[in-house]
């Protein structure tokens, strides 16, 4: 698709950055996170499911929402991110096939076959979730990616009937079907709190070339 990006790309989405826990009281515009999506839903989905469902959290009133379904170690450093974004995925992404990928009957593949709906489902999800990440870095904010939580938790309060499910749903599509993965901490992070990069494993390690 063209030539290599810039060394300090490559900084700036792998090499240099981190996973932050602290964070500067610098907040993170509406505007941002519009383009932080338009950017993560380019990366590539099976049969372009794009099963991502996401939550920002940005207000006090939902961040006490969050709190009871937070690991102790988490709610600090949650409380304290400008944004967290819960990353989440529909079961039923397959009702959207017909209009996300019009030239194969790809509703058909998972409509009557619930675990490979899951797998599906669970599998791209993550993957947004990956290029979610990426896309953070490129528009210049840092992330803080957690499990660490109560997934039942989550879902009862921000994807069934009291919470934010109407925002995902269809007329064939109940409230049951979003499920949350991982909560991703978004904002502007300090860099003096960071604690040494751990080690990663050598390409001779865990690779092979056939």
């Amino acid at each position: 698709m063209g030539d290599a990006i810039s060394s300090g790309a490559l900084d700036q989405l792998f090499r240099e950055a981190r996973t932050y826990s602290h964070w500067l009281d610098k907040p993170v515009s509406d505007e941002t996170l519009q383009q932080l999506y338009d950017l993560m839903k380019m990366g590539p989905t099976s049969a372009n499911c794009c099963p991502v469902r996401i939550v920002f959290i940005k207000t006090k009133e939902g961040k006490e929402r969050l709190r009871p379904a937070l690991n102790e170690g988490n709610v600090d450093k949650t409380m304290a991110a400008p944004v967290t974004a819960i990353i989440a995925h529909d079961l039923k992404f397959y009702e959207y096939l017909p209009r996300l990928f019009p030239h194969a009957p790809a509703r058909e593949w998972y409509v009557d076959n619930s675990e490979l709906a899951a797998t599906t489902a669970f599998r791209n999800g993550s993957l947004q979730g990956g290029y979610f990440i990426l896309a953070a870095r490129a528009l210049g904010l840092d992330c803080g990616p957690m499990s660490g939580f109560d997934n039942a938790k989550v879902d009862h309060e921000f994807f069934g009937e009291q919470g934010n499910a109407a925002a995902f749903q269809q007329e064939h599509c109940p409230d049951s079907h979003i499920k949350s993965n991982f909560l991703c901490n978004l904002g502007y992070g300090d860099s003096e709190m960071l604690h040494p990069r751990g080690t990663r494993f050598e390409f001779s390690e865990v690779c092979k070339i056939l």
